[in-house]
C-alpha cells in the first residue's frame, strides 16, 4: 500500500488509497456553503480548503449528511453507496506545507502521523481531510494501543493495518486446546496478534506470513515490544515454505470487492485467498495436525456465500472437521445474529481426486 503522488500547482498530491486528485481544483473557504461544496465535489471537483481547520471539519460534516443514507438496502447496493460517499467527501483537500505542517488555523500537529504514513516530505503537498483525520486517528490506536485481555499487554496497529478492536476472534485462539507446541503457522497476520497470543500459550516457535510489507513491519514492531522472540516474519501471499503441525488463519470475511487497501481485511474478492487457504492447506498441514481456520457467518446473513458453500470447499480440498468453537461478538456496532467460528480443519487419511 504505498502512497501514490503527483505534481499539481506546486503541490504534491498524497494519497495511500488509489485515488487521483481531481482534475479541476478550486479554492474555498468558509465562505462557501455546504450545499455548494456538495454541489461541485459530486459533479467531480476538488475543494482545496483555506481557512479554519474546525470548519473545514464541520464542511466534511455538513456533506456527509447530504450523501444521505442506504441503511436497509441490499449489501450491494450500501457499498455502491458508501463508495459514492467516500469519492465525494474525498475531494475535499487541505494543504500541507514541507515537513507536513498543516498551515490552517487551529490545524493540529499532523506531522508524526503524516510522516509514519508518507514518509518525510521536503515539498508542499495536498491531502483529502479525510483521509487525512484517518491518519490521524490511525496513529492515535498506534500510540495508545488496543488492549488484548488475552495477552495482558496492548497491541499497537499501524495506518492501513486491520485493528483487533473486535476481539472475539481472538478469544477462540486463547481457549482452543493447542495440537501442539513445537511450531505454528500464522497466515496472514496482520497486526500479529494472533501469532502473539499462539507464542504467548507456550508455541516454541511461529512463523507469522502476511502479503503487506506495511502489516510485516507493523507484526514485528509488536513481537519486539511484547518481547517475543521465537516469532518470524515473511512476505508471502499464503503459506511459508514446509509443514507445520498447527496453521491459524483469520481470512478476510466477506466475499466481495475491496475498494480500499485497509478493506482487504475485510473484503476477499471471489474468496480468492479463502480458496487458496484452502486448496493449499494439505501440502502444508502437517499429518494429523490441526488448521485453525477463523470466520464470522456475516458472508451468510448478507448472502454472499452459504453454509453449504464452505462445507463443500472444505470436502473439495480433501478436509473435515474435527470440531468447532463459536463466539458471539461484543463490539456495539457487530449484528447481534452474527457468529464467529473456529473451524479445527484436518486433512483426510484419502485425499479426494481432483
Amino acid at each position: 500500500m504505498n502512497p501514490q503522488s503527483t505534481m499539481d500547482g506546486g503541490r504534491r498530491w498524497l494519497t495511500t488509497v488509489g485515488t487521483n486528485l481531481p482534475r479541476t481544483v478550486v479554492t474555498i473557504d468558509d465562505r462557501v456553503t455546504a450545499d455548494e461544496a456538495f454541489r461541485l465535489a459530486a459533479a467531480g471537483t476538488g475543494l482545496a480548503w483555506h481557512g479554519d481547520f474546525h470548519a473545514a471539519r464541520n464542511l466534511l460534516a455538513a456533506m456527509s449528511r447530504r450523501c444521505g443514507t442506504a441503511a436497509g438496502k441490499p449489501f450491494r447496493v450500501q457499498r455502491d453507496h458508501r463508495a459514492r460517499r467516500a469519492r465525494i467527501l474525498g475531494r475535499l483537500l487541505v494543504p500541507l506545507d514541507s515537513g507536513h505542517v498543516l498551515p490552517l488555523r487551529r490545524g493540529p500537529d499532523v506531522r508524526e502521523a503524516c510522516t509514519e504514513v508518507f514518509g518525510p516530505s521536503e515539498t508542499a503537498s495536498l491531502v483529502s481531510l479525510r483521509e487525512l483525520l484517518g491518519i490521524v486517528g490511525a496513529h492515535e490506536w498506534r500510540v495508545k494501543g488496543v488492549e488484548i485481555p488475552a495477552l495482558g499487554a496492548k497491541i499497537h496497529p499501524h495506518h492501513g493495518v486491520f485493528s483487533p478492536v473486535r476481539g472475539e476472534y481472538v478469544d477462540l485462539v486463547a481457549r482452543t486446546p493447542l495440537p501442539a507446541k513445537e511450531l505454528a503457522f500464522d497466515i496472514g497476520t496482520g497486526t500479529g496478534v494472533l501469532a502473539a497470543v499462539l507464542a504467548h500459550r507456550g508455541v516454541e516457535r511461529v512463523v507469522a506470513t502476511d502479503n503487506e510489507p506495511r502489516a510485516l513491519a507493523c507484526a514485528r514492531e509488536n513481537f519486539q515490544r511484547l518481547g517475543f522472540t521465537g516469532i518470524e516474519t515473511r512476505q508471502s501471499d499464503v503459506f511459508p515454505p514446509g509443514r507445520a503441525p498447527l496453521i491459524v488463519c483469520n481470512p478476510p470475511w466477506l466475499p466481495a470487492r475491496a475498494n480500499t487497501p485497509l478493506e482487504r481485511a475485510v473484503y476477499d474478492p471471489g474468496s480468492r485467498m479463502l480458496k487458496a487457504f484452502l486448496d493449499r492447506l494439505p501440502r502444508h498441514l502437517e499429518p494429523g495436525g490441526e488448521a485453525w481456520l477463523i470466520l464470522s457467518d456475516l458472508a451468510e446473513l448478507l448472502g454472499l456465500r452459504t453454509r453449504g458453500e464452505l462445507l463443500t470447499a472444505f470436502e473439495r480440498s480433501g478436509l473435515e472437521v474435527l470440531g468447532r468453537e463459536d463466539i458471539r461478538p461484543r463490539h456495539p456496532r457487530a449484528d447481534a445474529r452474527e457468529v464467529t467460528t473456529l473451524w479445527r480443519l484436518t486433512t483426510r487419511a484419502t485425499p479426494v481426486p481432483d
